[in-house]
């Protein structure tokens, strides 16, 4: 039986299907039925949702291992004999002692190289079919790990939503429809709700069962737990809006402990950096003073590959550690409307990258491609009516621009020889030459995007700084009996804010036609932040069933003030991760600095000052030969650099930890590196 995977296009997965099928009977003599690896595979292949049985995915793992091991072997063959039997690595010695047959010492003899070579082979063949092998069957377990953590991050605020659709009067089935229906904004949690609601539909199957069934195969224990509670209670008869009360409850203690837990793990990690960074700073001072040892055996290769190597190593291999536990949010915030309107759908991040609804019709009729063209003009003036705005909105966009400004900066310095062309202009030119090989295209590319970044994402979380209070204020207008329109239009007129601008426009909107469902998409597409969407879903989802839905508004503000509470502790730990690697950066650059004036300046002035110190001390010096040893200028290029890749990574992690986003820490990077740029233009 061969199944087409749903990874891939057909193509693709045909052959992989008769790769399958071709060493199946490989996988039959390995693994018998009652394998736990098997079976541990086969439930991670649910927990992935792949559709491959675990007998076919394990028979073409096999059968890619097998060919990656073959290449393998063969360029093992090949390297072995290159090396060996060449004699580019000579092998007179092998076992180390005396041998006193004659026979046997010829028939090492024989055989020597090629059992080498042959060897050779065979270390690089099992090393490919472990590779091969190895990566298909981590996919799986990647895959279900990965859900995990998303359904475990979406999970708390997923049952809030829940808790409001029981509140707002929906009965059980109802739920679990509405909760696979959210998958644009509750991603892999919903996804587990659909496989519930599908088996009921299409399978026959009660959803007592189908829930059974889900809870077993869910990759997070914390939904397979709050499934099986659930089940209880349907079994029972109990009151689901109490059990889901308490289960929001006890989650959002939970997330906070997980946050607590993430953040005295990022404490750990911030002082193992400390540690880490300092290392290249002591292996190069330590190469320095071996430098000036009399023929000792350093090589000179050694001090490069410290700054050019190891400084970046060690800075993006803490970056992958901090990304194992700190993740960004799940989701992209955008939402689409119940009845489907593609008009919503293709209106969204309307502008100059995307024409709208006429992009649907383009190449049907000539007058679509004209209302395309007249379109794309329109567009085009207004970006450069205001081309700030175009780029607060699509950030990215500014390199554009300025990368290729900056590479007609760094050529025109190169072509008219302000710039140092060679190692040697470079060593002679240590601040200028980086200047305008580094800090010149940084400055250029990273200031316009790191400003329009901030202004994208200050403008764009505005809205969501009085969203708990405007929440609160929603209900309580919602109390007194006005509808939710009417209750939108009374708390835009007693507050103040972006939030408060927005509710205004959404009431415009409805009585100029719109419904209110559309109005509220609209506002969340407009600015996509996760947090806010989960928030108008629950609301548009409600408000659908009735206009009094105080109760589920103010379950969505006290989920809104749990948000806050975590984002406080969030960002006031995470601060004082940030002061740790910036003073970490400090001390390096302090220390390098003092290294480069007090140590390396010194010695240098003591060799062609050699008339002002004692005979024996003079004596010293001539023998340790420091101006034939060490190249001063060099070390000092070499410093200047380390400094810099420093400043950079440090910049780019502290953003990293602070926001779980890269390009946060492009402010950082641009304060740090003026830090190191003016402090060696005097230090040099």
């Amino acid at each position: 039986m061969s199944l087409q995977s749903s990874d891939g296009p057909g193509g693709i997965a045909s052959s992989s299907d008769l790769l399958g099928e071709m060493f199946y009977p490989l996988y039959d003599w390995l693994f018998s039925e009652d394998s736990q690896f098997v079976s541990d595979l086969e439930t991670k292949l649910a927990q992935a949702r792949m559709t491959d049985t675990v007998e076919m995915y394990l028979s073409r793992s096999l059968g890619i291992g097998f060919i990656a091991g073959l290449v393998l072997w063969l360029m093992g063959l090949m390297l072995g004999y290159g090396l060996f039997a060449t004699g580019v690595i000579q092998v007179d010695t092998i076992i180390g002692f005396p041998v006193s047959s004659e026979t046997v010492l010829s028939i090492i003899e024989t055989l020597r190289i090629p059992a080498l070579i042959v060897t050779t082979g065979l270390f690089f063949g099992s090393l490919g079919f472990a590779f091969g092998f190895g990566t298909l069957v981590a996919i799986p377990y990647s895959r279900a790990s990965t859900r995990k953590r998303e359904i475990n991050m979406l999970l708390t605020d997923a049952v809030s939503y829940m808790y409001a659709l029981s509140v707002g009067g929906l009965n059980q089935l109802e739920i679990l429809e509405a909760m696979a229906e959210a998958d644009d904004t509750y991603g892999e949690v919903s996804k587990e709700f659909q496989s519930i609601v599908q088996e009921t539909e299409y399978f026959d199957v009660d959803y007592r069962t189908a829930i059974r069934k889900q809870a077993i195969e869910t990759p997070s224990d914390d939904l397979s737990q709050f499934l099986t509670d659930m089940l209880s209670i349907v079994n029972s008869g109990g009151d689901m809006e109490s059990f889901l009360e308490d289960k929001k409850e006890k989650h959002m203690r939970t997330a906070k402990q997980e946050q607590e837990l993430t953040l005295e793990t990022l404490e750990l990690f911030g002082e193992m950096y400390m540690t880490l960074s300092l290392f290249p700073l002591l292996l190069i001072i330590i190469l320095v003073i071996m430098q000036m040892v009399p023929d000792a055996a350093v090589n000179p290769n050694l001090l490069f590959m410290s700054v050019y190597g190891l400084i970046p190593l060690t800075g993006v291999a803490f970056i992958v550690l901090v990304s194992t536990v700190k993740h960004d949010e799940p989701g992209d915030g955008y939402l689409g409307t119940s009845s489907g309107d593609s008009r919503i759908k293709h209106e969204q991040d309307r502008g100059l990258l995307n024409l709208g609804l006429v992009e649907q019709y383009t190449g049907a009729h000539r007058v679509f491609d004209r209302i395309k063209n007249r379109e794309g003009t329109h567009e085009t003036v207004k970006v450069l009516q205001a081309p700030h705005l175009f780029f607060r909105d699509n950030p990215l966009f500014t390199l554009a621009l300025t990368v290729p400004a900056a590479l007609v900066v760094v050529t025109t310095a190169m072509v008219n020889g302000s710039a140092p062309t060679s190692w040697e202009g470079m060593k002679a030119r240590p601040v200028w030459g980086t200047f305008i090989y580094l800090y010149a295209p940084l400055y250029i590319t990273m200031v316009p995007l790191s400003v329009f970044r901030e202004w994208n994402v200050i403008s764009r979380n505005a809205v969501v700084k009085t969203l708990s209070e405007d929440l609160r204020k929603l209900a309580s207008a919602n109390d007194t009996g006005l509808t939710l329109l009417e209750s939108l239009k009374s708390v835009s007129e007693t507050t103040s804010g972006r939030l408060a601008r927005e509710l205004e426009l959404m009431h415009t909107k409805v009585n100029y036609g719109m419904s209110l469902s559309e109005a509220l998409v609209e506002f969340n597409n407009k600015y996509h932040i996760p947090r806010l969407a989960r928030t108008v879903k629950l609301i548009t989802k409600s408000q659908e069933a009735s206009n009094q839905i105080s109760a589920v508004l103010r379950t969505a503000a006290r989920s809104s003030e749990n948000h806050d509470d975590i984002e406080r502790e969030r960002k006031s730990r995470t601060r004082m991760q940030v002061v740790i690697i910036i003073m970490t950066f400090m001390t390096l650059l302090a220390v390098i600095a003092i290294l480069q004036t007090q140590f390396i300046g010194t010695m240098a002035g003591l060799e062609t000052g050699g008339s002002d110190v004692d005979a024996g001390a003079n004596s010293q010096l001539a023998d340790a030969n420091f101006s034939e040893n060490v190249d001063i200028d060099q070390l000092s290029l070499l410093f200047f650099h380390a400094v810099t890749l420093q400043a950079v990574l440090s910049g780019f992690i502290s953003g990293y930890i602070r926001d779980a986003d890269l390009l946060s820490g492009l402010k950082y990077v641009i304060i740090l590196s003026t830090i190191a740029l003016v402090a060696w233009a005097l230090v040099a």
